[in-house]
């Protein structure tokens, strides 16, 4: 089985942890997810495989892409369907009522988290305060959100919304703040997560696909190849008889590569080695060493 990334079609009602341990025991290999969802929420999650976890802090979340649903009329402690509800109101908006109001959530923005999140403070998450009824002091955090696209009404006072924001964005607190700034109360009733980073709805699979998948022995077919959602970085190419170097994570001279600083993708004999990043003094260093030399022979 090889190291890569599976893109889980996550369904609602099933946690992230439930996703990881289904790729572990259908892999049979350590596995990590690379970034969480909600167990109500949809849509796609990214599971790494094997050594591809070593690249967690090179992958790019920055651009992610929800299809949400806002419902007026109550507010929840958790702010989506599945909380208590907290406060009341029939004052509900028209389509042009919340467009009137989105301008103030797009952009650089403050958002506050919410008390049923994973964050943690002083050692303890969130949530476990929240389930004690432990009220936490939760400051504002700058997110980033680049659009905000209502698409069209839905039954019960609800409207479908396409959002496309940084890291770190809780979709439900902005619907729970939209309501507050239209003096109706609001919660998150739905959530697809259409895009994190590289990986799309298109690329991904369901449980029931990757079970089959295993059955009919074309598991490692659907493993994305360690270095697919690493686009983004530079490539640099070492020679092909520094190879037994690169695969033992030597540092290369300057006079070895060629680049610009920061982080790059590094492949010998055209196979991605890792990431490596050059210091202060033109040394090209390791900093995730994929590939060790078993998966390709070195003639040197």
């Amino acid at each position: 089985m090889m190291d890569g990334y599976i893109n889980v079609l996550k369904p609602p009602g099933m946690s992230s942890g439930g996703v990881v341990g289904l790729v572990k025991h259908l892999t049979g290999m350590k596995a990590g997810h690379a970034g969480t969802l909600d167990p109500e929420a949809c849509g796609v999650l990214p599971v790494m495989v094997g050594r591809a976890a070593r690249l967690f802090d090179f992958l790019v979340e920055k651009r992610k892409v929800y299809l949400a649903e806002i419902a007026f009329g109550y507010a929840t402690d958790t702010q989506d369907a599945q909380g208590t509800v907290i406060a009341v109101g029939e004052n509900y908006p028209d389509a042009a009522a919340i467009k009137a109001v989105l301008p103030m959530f797009i952009g650089d923005i403050l958002q506050r988290p919410p008390m049923y999140s994973a964050l943690k403070q002083n050692g303890r998450t969130l949530y476990s305060l929240a389930r004690q009824g432990i009220e936490a002091e939760i400051e504002p955090r700058p997110i980033f959100v680049e659009n905000i696209e209502l698409l069209e009404e839905t039954p019960r006072h609800g409207f479908l919304m396409r959002i496309t924001c940084g890291r770190g964005t809780y979709i439900r607190t902005l619907c729970h703040d939209i309501g507050a700034a239209l003096n109706c109360p609001a919660h998150m009733r739905f959530l697809l997560r259409e895009q994190t980073g590289a990986f799309t709805l298109e690329t991904a699979y369901t449980p029931e696909e990757l079970r089959e998948a295993k059955e009919n022995g074309t598991l490692e077919s659907l493993i994305l190849a360690p270095d697919a959602p690493l686009g983004h970085l530079p490539r640099i190419d070492a020679r092909e008889r520094l190879w037994k170097k690169v695969v033992n994570g030597v540092p290369l001279g300057s006079s070895d590569w060629q680049g610009e600083k920061g982080p790059a993708r590094l492949y010998c004999k055209d196979t991605f080695i890792g990431v490596w990043e050059a210091d202060a003094e033109g040394f090209l260093k390791p900093r995730a060493v994929l590939n060790t030399g078993k998966e390709v022979s070195g003639n040197e």
